[in-house]
């Protein structure tokens, strides 16, 4: 993979590094020292691999990891800081920031291939917000989750909305309001992560569940998690009609043609993700 300037540290060591292997990218944030806090560049760098998975037919599945003890502590304080200088006191520069990490975010949700968090460490704040975000989510059994923000006088509003959206509202108005770290098998209940397992076995249980998602039609599962975050929020009508129409469109497919044949055959289909 190359790698474009916006995933460089000024130091030229890529903050991201990233992987292929049978179909499943693997995306590592390499800021162990920073706790892989999403900084200016570290947004940027996943909104360009992000944007290259989708277009990269060889991709299939990503896998979000990270390096060191933290996921992610989210976003880079010193940066926030630094702008209360500025003459407007730092609106200008927040307001692009949050519209950078929510461009980035939606991207994830956006992009039609599965986007799996693997999660060694503790994901805080906007950490715990990329975890969301994700399609699905494995978990060390040492993992520690949190929305800290209330703590320090900055309520978790952005990656309340992810969060709000995974777990029940007491569960997530709970994290929000305290501030308090949950642990893996807490946010297993709650529906924040989809599978704990034990830190020695994180990454070889994450790399089977995308390889094994890999190994399906690429245009059924685009078309598929594209339809199932368009229907969430419709009226339950509307969403029948519009899950009708999505299955007319799927069996129109040439991989639902072959698939199905090789059911009633008993053979392995043959995907022409088509």
């Amino acid at each position: 993979m190359t790698h474009g300037s916006s995933m460089l540290a000024s130091t030229n060591r890529p903050l991201v590094s990233t992987s292929l292997n049978e179909g499943v990218l693997r995306v590592v944030l390499d800021r162990p020292e920073q706790r892989n806090s999403l900084s200016e560049g570290m947004i940027a760098a996943l909104q360009n691999v992000i944007e290259m998975a989708e277009r990269e037919r060889e991709v299939r599945v990503v896998v979000i990891a990270a390096e060191g003890p933290a996921f992610s502590a989210g976003h880079d304080l010193k940066e926030v800081i630094a702008h209360r200088r500025d003459d407007d006191g730092g609106t200008a520069y927040f307001t692009w920031l949050m519209d950078q990490c929510s461009r980035m975010m939606q991207s994830v949700v956006a992009c039609p291939k599965p986007v799996i968090a693997e999660v060694a460490g503790v994901a805080t704040a906007a950490g715990c917000q990329l975890v969301a975000s994700c399609d699905l989510a494995v978990a060390a059994d040492t993992a520690r989750f949190a929305t800290p923000g209330v703590n320090i006088g900055l309520f978790c509003s952005t990656p309340m909305i992810p969060i709000s959206r995974s777990v029940a509202p007491k569960h997530a108005m709970e994290m929000l309001l305290t501030g308090d770290f949950i642990d893996a098998a807490h946010a297993l209940r709650i529906g924040l992560v989809n599978k704990v397992v034990p830190s020695y076995r994180l990454t070889d249980e994450t790399m089977a569940l995308a390889t094994k998602i890999a190994s399906k039609s690429w245009a059924t599962i685009a078309l598929g998690k594209q339809a199932f975050y368009q229907q969430r929020n419709m009226p339950l009508d509307q969403a029948y009609a519009y899950g009708s129409a999505v299955m007319v469109e799927n069996m129109r497919l040439q991989d639902a043609e072959e698939g199905i044949s090789a059911f009633i055959e008993k053979r392995a289909p043959q995907w022409q993700d088509r």
